[in-house]
């Protein structure tokens, strides 16, 4: 790291940036692509179909947020190991994360198939939409491994500044999940007509291809781990706590989103179906920005953790003032696409007038508050590359519990106010976690952070 820190001009370092932020970008855009595609042709089912999609999500997110902690765990130790050029202890955190992973997202799986009816009783009683629901996420359940699978391969390779191939990998994720929507959903080329199901058996399998490739990836001579020698699967549960305890807070503030987004949830279905299916379908629409913006974030894990894990402060400092720089501009374009064409955009993915009306509203408060919820998911992102995984913890339980959910639950349950004070406080909460954010980072002094990867044996 010593000529690093000596030779880094301004071009090389924003090269390093765009090659990292471009490919994470499009991988964004992909799966934004591909979700908005695939909502669209559940939305020509009816609105019952695009709720049931709503209520299994919620669900099986939470498992998702459990593995965004283990994933961003496994991602600062690989970043740290990988910017001291310690390439054994990457395969080490690499092997202990996939294993552990493994053993614990199946038996999840397993839990979620056989009891969804019971999991999914707490929105409500709703027979139709609850069978619908029902059916959905236990036979989207099958793809929870692969894709718990798929994050950990990202997370790996994105900790060694390779996001070229998780890119690669969400292209051909993507590409047989549109095509076999298509396929199932209406049927074609001797298929059945399968609807609902067959939109999440489409998935599911999606998701199992992209975890073979992700593995091939990882096991081939040139991958990260290579050929698995004697005792790969063998645990060493110190090591693994460790790594799990640097996720745990990611785990933690990502299952607060999820378990505020059910209580949420309740609140917009006491509204109706086509309340559900309007935000349901405005969060798709509105994913074109947070996700690429998301990309930002983790860029600024993956380098700031490389930059500390080679005892570069200096690099680090200059590698998050060019991703925020980057990441407000990308947000100005969101931004006014959201301000300026809600209601085309929401035509895109239904033609019901009111599901099309209160999405409109819903992007048009989102997009006032593009830019805070971004600058936000930079400065988080950069919290966790220096080992402060709590920080953004703090930030989101502050902003959900303190005011999303108990204040749109006063404003509608005890003031009956209508669905758009929702939409109000949700970018009250956005705008306050941004001042957060930034008060909190300007309190640590993440350049003088200590190097946590060492706590792995090679």
């Amino acid at each position: 790291m010593t000529s690093e820190k000596i030779t880094l001009t301004d071009i090389e370092l924003k090269r390093k940036i765009y090659a990292m932020i471009i490919p994470i970008t499009l991988e964004s855009i992909l799966q934004m692509s591909s979700g908005i595609v695939a909502m669209a042709m559940i939305g020509r089912i009816d609105t019952t179909s695009v709720a049931a999609v709503g209520l299994s999500n919620r669900i099986t997110q939470l498992i998702w947020a459990l593995f965004r902690g283990i994933t961003t765990g496994a991602t600062v130790f690989v970043a740290q190991a990988y910017g001291a050029n310690d390439m054994a202890k990457v395969r080490k955190i690499v092997q202990q994360v996939l294993v552990s992973s493994i053993i614990l997202v199946v038996a999840l799986q397993q839990l979620v198939f056989w009891k969804a009816p019971t999991l999914l009783s707490i929105f409500g009683n709703n027979g139709a939409l609850m069978d619908n629901s029902a059916m959905y996420l236990r036979t989207i359940s099958f793809g929870i491994p692969f894709l718990a699978i798929t994050q950990i391969v990202a997370g790996v390779l994105q900790g060694t500044g390779n996001a070229k191939t998780p890119m690669k990998i969400a292209l051909v994720m993507n590409i047989i999940n549109i095509s076999l929507n298509y396929l199932l959903i209406y049927g074609g080329f001797g298929l059945p007509t399968l609807g609902l199901r067959g939109s999440a058996m489409a998935t599911a399998t999606a998701q199992f291809t992209a975890a073979m490739v992700g593995l091939y990836i990882l096991f081939s001579k040139t991958g990260v781990l290579g050929k698995p020698g004697k005792g790969f699967y063998k645990l060493n549960m110190k090591e693994v706590i460790d790594i799990y305890k640097v996720g745990a807070p990611t785990s933690v503030e990502a299952m607060f989103w999820q378990v505020s987004a059910i209580f949420l949830t309740k609140i917009i279905l006491s509204f109706g179906e086509t309340a559900m299916a309007a935000y349901q379908l405005g969060f798709q629409v509105e994913s074109i920005s947070f996700m690429p913006a998301a990309g930002f974030g983790v860029a600024a894990t993956a380098f700031i953790g490389q930059a500390l894990g080679g005892q570069n402060p200096n690099l680090a400092r200059r590698y998050l003032r060019e991703i925020v720089k980057r990441s407000m501009m990308l947000t100005a374009i969101s931004t006014a696409i959201l301000l300026i064409f809600p209601s085309q955009a929401m035509g895109l993915l239904t033609d019901q007038p009111e599901v099309i009306a209160i999405g409109a509203t819903y992007l048009l408060f989102m997009g006032i508050v593009q830019v805070p919820q971004n600058l936000s998911g930079v400065l988080n992102g950069a919290m966790r590359g220096a080992g402060y995984t709590q920080v953004p913890m703090i930030v989101a339980t502050a902003g959900l519990w303190g005011i999303r959910i108990p204040f749109s639950f006063i404003l509608t349950s005890y003031m009956g106010w209508g669905i758009t004070a929702v939409w109000g406080i949700m970018a009250v909460d956005l705008a306050c976690r941004c001042l957060l954010s930034f008060t909190l980072y300007k309190k640590y002094n993440i350049y003088e952070a200590k190097a946590i990867y060492k706590q792995v044996e090679a």
